[in-house]
């Protein structure tokens, strides 16, 4: 047993004495070459070796991992995202140390070619929405500068911003955001507008999207009827996004601030109307054309409307029914052109707003059945010496180079009123204007001779404010005298004035009468009163 035993053993270590502890493997690379793409990536390898090795490229945009090594290993070849448009190739070499073999292969890289591409190739909106949120993004990936074309009649609903595409990585592919903003849709009709993304340099274009954008159709209002004028008026509260909201379950005609025609073709529909409180930075709402039957509306108050810069729109400017309007705290600061197609207006107010020049609309030609004409309050900003202070853009008609002659020529109106804004200047003598005539005065007891050949400046006014505004010089004897005077309180509406001009003078009148005993003198026949009143 001890024999065999030992037999055994001498056999197994013959055995073992007879296996080479370091075998030889084949040295060598499982590839050729690696193909891939311009935005790069990873690739696996594997090398075969019995000893150590090294992996060493020129090119500063592979890399391997790892690049050392001993025996078999399993290595990852990093490449790098391409920066130019040209297929570009590379190489790596994998060394033997122990034998100087060399195993070589190649890495080619397609090039990036010219594109613009879109996530998404249409956009739909509605019709309506909150002005906040009336506009969407569009990511744009390209690797050339483009501009954005809208087909014709576009701009009209559809703006956008582009934001800079910085190609600072050569041909790579970088995103740029497109802002477009939209308009309400007031037709039932959709909208559709097919942009294209232009390049800004002629080049071969391997990708190059459009854009759709298809806008939902708005629901149809039964315009001249009962039902239609509560549609729009619902539509025009919520365009001027009001603080309050009507009570749709009751009949339109116990709506508040609404009144309704009660007899003719008319019956049941919005004879007048007032939107009031409300937050809004566009002009007034496309609905409001429809309420074609109302004689008058009331527009007023807007949230920080000291701030806004609006024009009316032309919406409005449809309603020529109207008789009486008011856009009054809105922001504006212009007048649509077709404003003056309301030329059944008796009545018009314009106060509260920003405007830095009367409208040059404004005239007795354009609205020769207007009476009343209320401007006044257009300072965004109160400023008691305007000399002393650099803002711009303050309202107030701060821009009118001198007195609006213009306006004092406007012989209809009974009512005229241009307090509180920043009108400078002297008050015109008016020496061109039309004269009291010695007929005109002696066929009036009241008249007295004093008035003839002085200019017959707003013979009819008996309401005329232009108290606190900045005016200077003297009071020009068509004033001084006129009929109405003693019906204008001239002391609180016409004669105080307040702060400096833009030059530095003092505002006030150099003649401002201690009273109108000289007056009273001139008109005997009206009863005096101290407080400058008419008594029954």
């Amino acid at each position: 047993m001890k024999n065999r035993i030992i037999m055994t053993l001498a056999v197994a270590f013959a055995a073992v004495a007879c296996v080479d502890p370091n075998p030889q493997i084949e040295f060598g690379v499982d590839t050729d070459n690696i193909n891939i793409g311009a935005a790069g990536g990873e690739r696996k390898i594997n090398i075969s070796s019995s000893g150590n090795w090294v992996a060493m490229t020129e090119s500063p945009w592979i890399a391997v991992s790892p690049a050392n090594g001993r025996g078999s290993v399993e290595c990852l070849i990093s490449i790098d995202s391409t920066l130019v448009v040209e297929q570009r190739t590379g190489s790596v070499r994998i060394q033997n140390l122990d034998t100087e073999e060399k195993r070589d292969f190649t890495i080619v890289q397609d090039g990036f070619e010219y594109q613009i591409v879109l996530d998404e190739p249409q956009v739909d909106v509605s019709d309506y929405a909150a002005y906040e949120s009336r506009y969407f993004e569009v990511n744009v990936r390209a690797n050339v500068d483009f501009d954005v074309v809208l087909p014709e009649g576009a701009d009209k609903w559809l703006t956008y911003k582009k934001s800079d595409l910085t190609l600072d990585r050569g041909a790579r592919p970088r995103v740029s955001k497109v802002r477009f903003d939209w308009k309400v849709n007031s037709r039932d009709m959709e909208r559709v507008a097919d942009i294209v993304f232009e390049p800004a340099k002629n080049v071969q274009m391997s990708r190059h999207d459009a854009l759709k954008v298809v806008q939902k159709a708005a629901l149809p209002i039964p315009v001249g009827t009962p039902a239609g004028d509560s549609l729009a008026l619902l539509a025009v509260s919520r365009g001027l996004n009001m603080f309050t909201e009507w009570e749709t379950s009751e009949r339109m005609e116990h709506w508040t601030n609404v009144s309704v025609w009660k007899n003719g073709p008319d019956k049941g529909r919005v004879k007048s109307v007032q939107f009031f409180m409300f937050k809004t930075v566009e002009e007034i709402p496309f609905e409001i054309q429809y309420l074609t039957a109302a004689e008058e509306i009331i527009i007023y108050s807007n949230a920080n409307h000291f701030l806004r810069s609006l024009s009316t729109g032309e919406h409005i400017t449809k309603l020529t029914n109207l008789k009486r309007l008011t856009i009054g705290a809105y922001g504006l600061t212009e007048l649509h052109p077709d404003f003056k197609n309301l030329k059944n207006l008796e009545y018009l107010d314009l106060s509260s707003n920003c405007f830095q020049t009367i409208p040059d609309i404004l005239t007795p030609e354009n609205f020769p059945n207007l009476h009343a004409l209320e401007l006044n309050a257009n300072q965004r900003h109160t400023i008691y010496d305007l000399s002393n202070d650099i803002r711009e853009n303050v309202g107030g008609f701060i821009d009118e180079p001198k007195f609006p002659e213009r306006i004092l020529k406007w012989n209809n109106l009974d009512t005229l009123r241009l307090s509180v804004n920043y009108l400078q200047g002297e008050l015109p003598k008016m020496l061109d204007h039309e004269k009291w005539t010695a007929e005109e005065v002696h066929s009036c007891d009241t008249l007295p001779e004093i008035l003839i050949g002085l200019p017959k400046v707003l013979p009819e006014t008996e309401f005329f404010a232009i108290n606190f505004n900045r005016l200077t010089g003297e009071l020009p004897e068509w004033l001084l005298y006129h009929p109405k005077l003693d019906l204008w309180y001239p002391y609180s509406l016409v004669f105080q004035q307040e702060g400096k001009t833009r030059d530095g003078q003092n505002t006030g009148f150099s003649n401002e009468p201690a009273s109108l005993d000289y007056y009273y003198h001139h008109y005997p026949k009206k009863k005096y009163n101290p407080n400058n009143r008419t008594e029954e």
